[in-house]
């Protein structure tokens, strides 16, 4: 019996440490994230997907971005985990407006 109890509890902890493990291996970190927008509306507009209103208005929400992240980490050391979600958040409505404006065909 004492067998079976240490295998459950091996077992439950897998299973629990295993979600957390594969999200930490597959999440960027913050930085990464924001090198990876700049980089790409810069791509944008070098190849002409992004037109001048466009990028400048994306650059407009990545500064704004910016300041936020830097307005949580001068208030206390690190991210909490409220701030780490409510960034990520922001950078994935951030990325699918990068890629929403870079496809709308808009040269002008």
């Amino acid at each position: 019996m004492r067998k079976f109890s240490v295998i459950a509890a091996v077992l439950s902890v897998a299973a629990i440490a295993l979600p957390a493990a594969a999200h930490a291996q597959t999440s960027q970190s913050i930085n990464q994230r924001q090198a990876n927008l700049s980089a790409r509306i810069d791509q944008g507009v070098r190849s002409g997907a992004l037109n001048r209103n466009e990028a400048y208005r994306l650059r407009t929400q990545f500064r704004a971005l910016t300041r936020l992240e830097a307005n949580y980490r001068r208030s206390r050391p690190g991210l909490t985990l409220a701030e780490r979600r409510d960034l990520d958040q922001r950078l994935d409505v951030l990325s699918r407006r990068i890629q929403v404006q870079k496809r709308d065909r808009q040269y002008r």
